[in-house]
Order: structure tokens, then sequence, then C-alpha cells
């Protein structure tokens, strides 16, 4: 009896990624402090760009952009492992699993093309620093903003598509969330050519975005000769903090694509971790590094705790113990 024929309607999927986790509670309260950290430092940064006048500008709108993409991404499949590890929740049904699915390929397309157009956003203030503020207005930074999501959702699309309509065999998935791999797995046909589809497309998108990053600084190496010292203080510490939210999306997704083409072959637990590293990762690092090393930004958040600390005072004023 062939596959197709022996196919079943599906309801739900059993996750049984984490299966042979020796320490599920302690593995469960690490992801779900990451988790609530890395929410907690995005909608920070949000909150005070969106309400500060002042950040009305393309760099703290690109910014603010990369935080909703940090909590959208991270959102996608953070809850529902934490989910399996602390509350036992090992079943999730098979329209969610599919928007789980669909979401997740959105978050990371775009966490590759915000962190693209943010270096594109330091290229041309470094090569037009008088013409910067007419050629990227924030309008135009929306508009290209708002472009970008709906390619991403396009890309996605292609996946969801793709798998929708196949027949399923097995209702297990032996990751630890609904991704385009683990899905495709329980279906009843051969994955490899879908595999070989979307990892085309992955590899596009990835060696596109990466590629142009680093024309970008190329660019930006060049040009930065001829700016005064101060100024290349002031470039260099933004570039030091988007270089940092580089290095944590790609290395990760390098590492894995090095050892595969070295003939490295990584165990399930080995190349879910390094998965659950790309999701958590970047979503935590960047929100921090921007807080951290954003000027404006930094001296809002000490305003906030100058006047917390002027107020204890009043607070306790007229009390008697």
């Amino acid at each position: 009896m062939s596959l197709q024929n022996a196919s079943i309607k599906l309801t739900h999927f059993i996750i049984g990624g984490f299966d042979t986790v020796k320490r599920p509670v302690a593995v469960g309260v690490v992801m779900l402090i990451t988790y609530l950290l890395a929410v907690f430092a995005s909608l920070v940064n949000i909150i005070f760009i969106v309400s500060d006048k002042q950040l009305h500008k393309p760099m703290y709108l690109l910014i603010c952009n990369l935080a909703v993409v940090d909590v959208f991404y991270t959102s996608t499949a953070t809850p529902t492992m934490i989910g399996v590890l602390l509350a036992g929740v090992n079943t999730i049904s098979y329209v969610d699993c599919l928007i789980q699915m669909y979401v997740f390929q959105v978050g990371g397309t775009m966490e590759r093309f915000s962190l693209t157009i943010m270096a594109f956003d330091r290229l041309i203030a470094i090569i037009y620093p008088l013409q910067y503020h007419s050629y990227l207005t924030n309008t135009r930074i929306l508009i290209f903003t708002y472009i970008l999501w709906i390619v991403a959702c396009s890309f996605a699309l292609f996946t969801l598509v793709t798998l929708a309509p196949l027949p399923h065999c097995y209702s297990r998935l032996r990751y630890t969330f609904c991704d385009f791999a683990a899905v495709m797995r329980t279906t009843c046909v051969d994955p490899e050519k879908y595999f070989n589809q979307v990892a085309i497309i992955s590899f596009f998108l990835s060696f596109f975005t990466f590629t142009f990053i680093c024309l970008s600084y190329c660019g930006i190496l060049f040009f930065v000769k001829i700016l005064s010292n101060n100024d290349k203080k002031k470039m260099g510490s933004t570039l030091v903090s988007h270089l940092i939210c580089v290095s944590c999306l790609y290395c990760p997704q390098f590492v894995i694509v090095i050892l595969t083409r070295f003939g490295v072959v990584l165990t399930l637990e080995e190349r879910q971790g390094l998965l659950i590293g790309i999701i958590l990762g970047p979503s935590l690092v960047n929100p921090f590094v921007y807080c951290l090393r954003t000027k404006k930004i930094k001296i809002r958040i000490f305003k906030i705790f100058r006047k917390v600390n002027t107020l204890r005072p009043e607070l306790f004023h007229g009390m008697h113990f």
C-alpha cells in the first residue's frame, strides 16, 4: 500500500522535539526568562521611539521596526516550546501549526530584511551626509519597510501553499515547534524535492541580504576616511551596534551550513539547539544593543531612572512608621 493511500486526517500534531531533554523544567525556565527579557527590552525600545517626537527620524524608525520584528519573530515559536517544557502541552492543532510555520517564516525573512535596510541607511548617511535627510525621509522609510513586509509575507506564502495540499501520514513532529522541515516530514511524499526548493529560496535570501550588508560596509569603510575624528567615533558606535546584531543572526546559520558542508552530521539536539539560538539570540541581543549603544535612547532611559529616584523621597515624605 502506498503512503498516499495510508494518509490520515490530521486535527493535531504531537511535538516530540523535547522528548530526550534531561531537565525540561530547567531548560524551560531559562527559555522563559530569556523570552520575557527579549520582549520587554523590545517593547521599551518601541515605546520610547513612538512616544518621543525627537526620535521620529529614519534611523530610529528602523530600530523600532527591528524591535517589532524581534517580538513578532520570537513570539511565534518560543511560547509553544515553553509550553511543552514547563506545562507539558505537547500538542498543537493542524491549523495553528500551519499558521505558526507561516508566521515564523515571515519573521525570519524580516529579520534579514530589517538588518539589510539598516545597513543601507548607514551607507547613505556616510556617502551623502548633507543630503541624507532629503534622501531618506520618514515617509520613504515607512513605505520601504511596508514593501519589505509584503515581500516577506509573499516568500513565506510559497512554503504554506506548497505544504498545505499534501497528505499526511504521521502526526508526530520531530522538532520543537512547527517549522517547515518538521511539518514536511509528516507528509506522505518524498520531502527532498520540497526541501531543495525552500533551500534555494532561503539561500537566495541569506546570500542577497548578507552580501548587500557586506558591500555596504565596504562602501562605508571607503568613505569613512574623509570624516572627522568626532564623526568617525559617532558613526563607529552605530556600526558596531549593527555589526553585533548581524553576527547574532547570521553566525548560527553559517555554523550549520559550514558544518554540513564539511560532512559533520549534527544530532537532532545540536541542530535544534542552534535553531533555538537563531530564534532567541537576536531577539534578546538586538534591543539591549540599541538601548545601551544608541545615545538618545540611553539618555531617555537615564532620565526615567532619575525621575523615579527623585519621586522616591516624595512618596515616603510625611509617612510615619
